[in-house]
């Protein structure tokens, strides 16, 4: 039975592209109804979520196959907004990090090298190859600089080589810390330098081994830097590995970069992307990937603060209290179930949330939030790199989330869009978000290797 399903699988991989369809701009499905008309079906504080569907003998596999950018294209800002190339011709970017003093800094890095197991790993391999996630690794970072601030990078240079599949960044006064996808290191910082020669000296390991399922491990500093906060992602869909696997997986973990101290922060979070810190209220935010294989419309990615000693649930349970039916027996774990909240914000299911920022509110540092108007001070955009296993292409767009009082405040607005052609074909696909010094967005598309950057249409 497991060999026909993995064969089904790799024919799916190969057949099954549902070509001349664009994303699903509504992001869910219309079997769902809309809540209170006012989010779409899915979204927002409390969706209506539908019954789990049984996995069926094969999975459903829909990929916008990755064929980058034509000569002069580009993405499609919504009204009121333009956007313009910062940086061309990257190798895969990732993520991204603002300096102080307005250099950038991007994450040009992938999934560790290894080979395959079996059928299930090869189908799954063709799945990222095709969806533009097969490259190899450049593991490093680049610095680029907008020298006369016309929003376009005019320098770039390797700033740091030699890494692990790099992924989060952060700057805590005169060091950098780097988030390898084995290991959180760091390294001197000198502003304005263009290239680093320091060997990065390792803070703690962290988790990955023979499986690492989701690789990419998320960085924030604490406010007053005392603290860092790593998110680590699954070994797993739904814990088929075992929870021995999962140690110190699917959580946020706090480090203390002076002792070398680490513990779980918050867990039952199945794959937070991106963490970054309210600069309002002072609270750590995180986007999260959900589980797959429930349908469609399950189980919703989200956008959610995270609470010390919180659960969030997985892989017990989804949204709250809702029992993930695939977890059964002695395996199940009624008491945890009974304790997890539900997070803050839906995002539509399989929509894979990688990038989240904050706009600065006015007159913090050297950024000019002007450039956005001020509703956009109080809230979140973020990155939806996309489905590749959903009946219907979702995500695949930077949303902006609005918030009040330090929280979600209404339903998810487009920024930019057109990653997806009328073919089905992904241009390009969004990860990475930062606010660089001016107040524009920046994303990053690893697709399209390339760094965007929106702004208003009357700004600089």
């Amino acid at each position: 039975m497991r060999a026909t399903v993995v064969l089904s699988l790799a024919l799916c991989v190969s057949a099954c592209h549902h070509g001349g369809v664009p994303p699903d701009d509504a992001t869910q499905s219309a079997a769902v109804p809309a809540q209170r008309d006012r989010y779409p079906a899915g979204t927002g504080p409390s969706p209506v979520l539908p019954a789990p569907e049984a996995e069926g003998l094969v999975p459903t596999v829909n990929i916008a196959p990755a064929v980058g950018w034509p000569e002069g294209a580009m993405p499609t800002p919504a009204p009121g907004f333009r956007v313009t190339a910062f940086a061309r011709g990257l190798d895969h970017p990732r993520a991204l990090y603002v300096l102080p003093n307005g250099d950038v800094l991007v994450a040009e890095s992938n999934k560790p090298a290894k080979p395959p197991e079996g059928l299930k790993g090869r189908a799954m391999q063709a799945v990222m190859k095709k969806a533009g996630a097969g490259v190899a690794s450049a593991d490093r970072i680049s610095l680029l600089r907008d020298v006369d601030g016309d929003g376009v990078a005019e320098t770039r240079s390797i700033y740091l080589q030699g890494l692990v599949s790099p992924y989060g960044m952060a700057l805590v006064g005169d060091t950098l810390y780097i988030a390898n996808t084995d290991a959180l290191v760091r390294v001197p910082y000198t502003e304005g330098g263009t290239e680093n020669p320091a060997t990065p000296d390792r803070v703690v390991a962290l988790p990955a081994g023979a499986i690492n399922h989701h690789w990419t491990k998320a960085l924030a500093a604490a406010p007053d830097g005392r603290h860092l906060y790593v998110g680590v992602g699954s070994n797993s869909n739904v814990a088929e590995n075992g929870m021995d696997a999962e140690v110190d997986r699917a959580a946020v973990l706090e480090v203390d970069p002076a002792t070398g101290r680490q513990r779980v922060f918050a867990s039952g979070l199945r794959n937070p992307t991106d963490l970054d810190f309210n600069p309002t209220s002072g609270a750590l935010w995180a986007v999260v990937n959900e589980r797959d294989g429930l349908g469609d419309d399950l189980v919703p990615d989200y956008l959610t603060s995270v609470r010390e000693g919180a659960f969030y649930g997985w892989p017990y349970s989804y949204f709250g209290p809702h029992p993930d039916p695939r977890i059964t027996g002695d395996m199940q774990r009624a008491d945890l179930v009974a304790r997890a909240i539900a997070p803050d914000y839906a995002l539509g299911s399989h929509v894979a949330p990688l990038g989240l920022a904050f706009q600065p509110p006015a007159g913090e540092g050297d950024t000019q939030p002007g450039a956005f108007p001020s509703r956009y001070r109080q809230g979140a955009f973020i990155g939806l790199h996309g489905s590749w296993n959903r009946s219907t292409k979702t995500g695949y767009k930077l949303v902006f989330v609005p918030f009040a009082n330090g929280a979600p405040a209404g339903p998810m607005e487009d920024v930019l869009g057109g990653f997806v052609d009328t073919d089905g074909d992904a241009r390009g696909r969004p990860v990475g978000v930062a606010i660089d010094r001016r107040g524009g967005v920046l994303v990053a598309d690893d697709v399209g290797n390339t760094v965007w950057r929106v702004v208003p249409d009357a700004s600089p």
